[in-house]
């Protein structure tokens, strides 16, 4: 018993279903203008959405507009364009809807007596409650809410996108992040806590939202987080590469020929720590990786590569909690989207991504590493930026690549995450080399790891004592080099 309203596309659809429909051009009295960019942006529309029914009846009648009861409206397809990143600028800008969001607004601020609906998952509750006639005041509100909500995330998209198109635009003064929801989670760190998976608008590069799913329980709160951890370390390398994470800290890594091999030295690192944790590979799995996964009878929570063979996938069906996920190809040459960002207590820390830093390096000891030492040091130092601060990592180099041989992680003086370090290395600690992700403020710490043994150190310097640090490493034969770039992780 409604009269439809529409504009030219989705009023043709309808008429073509034999669907009675008034174009908006006829209702309006006048054309759809400039290529279509003006449309509803009139009075006999938004004098019909936003009027009082008690306030606004006699203007409304002398003016001859009828009210409108229900808006429906999908916007254009910003998001969907946009992640194409070819996509000409001028398409773009086409792609952002004006009247759309106008009319949203309007009817969401007028919600005591209009219907807004921007989700299709809506419309059987909205059609209901219409051929009812009841229950309107409560559902209305909700979708009032939700449009507000969606028009805030379209706008928060183009900005972000249209921020990322001017050069040395830097930190807004104003902004706003535009988020959608992926799943909910059972619970958050702790079952007393209520937790959400949301991505934001872009859905582009390194993005936990473009993951696939082939089996296993839904991802928990503390799975994603691991998981974002873990493809950090594993994708830190061009070699092939196996990561293994545990409460967002790398237990054991290691680089190789071949993935299997590279499995084995990252479990080798920590086997004990290893129960439980997150497993990430940056090759795909065959079916020959998938059984040395598989023999080794280990507990991994998830496991996650860019890509899985069938056969590998199916060595793992009788295993139906274990999760097995797969990131997209352009996963290694892809980046972070937009900028790092952190919930503190009413407000939010924004930083860019500690990540494309690959810093030279200086030799400031008198005996410069050797061959095998730079290998170790060159890896140590990566793997220790994904540590949490103070970090320290001690590393190996093999015949085959380097081996993690110890981490000492967030400690709150770095001499007890260097002697942490040692204390939990599975391997040989004379002969490896240590990275710090910091300076060293005392020769403590570069004195502990020398009586262990330790040949070579990587750390970024710029302490007020790094004389008598880099004496103390002299004075114990070890190589060190400074980087100049620090890489705390809080």
């Amino acid at each position: 018993g409604y009269q439809i309203l529409s504009t030219g596309g989705t009023a043709k659809a309808l008429a073509e279903e034999g669907i009675s429909v008034e174009k908006v051009s006829e209702h309006t009295g006048f054309p759809e203008i400039m290529d279509g960019r003006v449309k509803t942006l009139h009075p006999r529309i938004h004098g019909g959405i936003l009027g009082d029914r008690d306030r606004h009846a006699q203007q409304a009648s002398d003016l001859g507009i009828p009210w409108i009861d229900v808006v429906a409206v999908n916007l254009y397809p910003f998001d969907a364009v946009t992640r194409d990143p070819a996509v000409a600028f001028e398409h773009a800008i086409e792609n952002i809807d004006i009247g759309g969001p106008t009319m949203i607004r309007a009817a969401a601020k007028n919600h005591r007596h209009v219907t807004v609906v921007t989700n299709p998952a809506d419309y059987g509750r909205v059609v209901a409650a219409l051929a009812a006639d009841a229950g309107f005041e409560e559902l209305r509100r909700e979708l009032a809410l939700a449009a507000f909500r969606h028009t805030a995330r379209y706008d928060a998209r183009i900005a972000e996108w249209l921020g990322d198109r001017v050069p040395g635009e830097g930190f807004p003064a104003e902004t706003a992040i535009g988020l959608t929801q992926v799943q909910p989670l059972r619970y958050g760190e702790n079952p007393h806590q209520k937790a959400c998976f949301y991505a934001d608008g872009t859905r582009t590069g390194r993005s936990l939202a473009r993951m696939v799913v082939h089996q296993g329980k839904e991802l928990s709160f503390n799975n994603l987080a691991d998981l974002d951890a873990a493809l950090r370390v594993a994708f830190e390398f061009d070699r092939p590469a196996a990561a293994i994470v545990k409460h967002n800290n790398p237990c054991g890594c290691a680089t190789a020929e071949d993935p299997a091999s590279a499995f084995a030295g990252a479990l080798a690192g920590d086997p004990v720590s290893a129960y439980g944790g997150i497993l990430a590979l940056n090759r795909p799995v065959d079916e020959a990786m998938a059984e040395a996964i598989r023999a080794t009878k280990v507990f991994f929570e998830v496991i996650v590569a860019p890509g899985w063979s069938v056969a590998a996938l199916d060595r793992f069906k009788s295993r139906e909690n274990l999760r097995l996920l797969s990131v997209p190809d352009d996963w290694e040459v892809g980046r972070p989207p937009g900028r790092d960002a952190r919930r503190v207590m009413g407000g939010w820390l924004v930083q860019d991504w500690d990540v494309d830093v690959v810093p030279g390096w200086t030799v400031a000891s008198r005996r410069a590493p050797s061959e095998e030492e730079a290998r170790a040091l060159a890896f140590a130092w990566r793997v220790c930026r994904n540590v949490k601060s103070n970090a320290i990592t001690l590393a190996r180099a093999t015949a085959e690549g380097v081996v993690l041989n110890g981490v000492g992680a967030g400690q709150m003086s770095r001499v007890d995450s260097v002697r942490l370090a040692i204390a939990k290395a599975t391997g040989p600690v004379p002969g490896c080399a240590l990275a710090s992700d910091a300076f060293f403020p005392f020769a403590d710490g570069l004195a502990a790891a020398a009586e262990a043994g330790v040949s070579a150190v990587i750390q970024p310097g710029g302490s007020i004592r790094d004389a008598e640090v880099l004496a103390a490493a002299d004075a114990a034969g070890m190589a060190m080099v400074l980087t100049g770039v620090r890489h705390f992780r809080h």
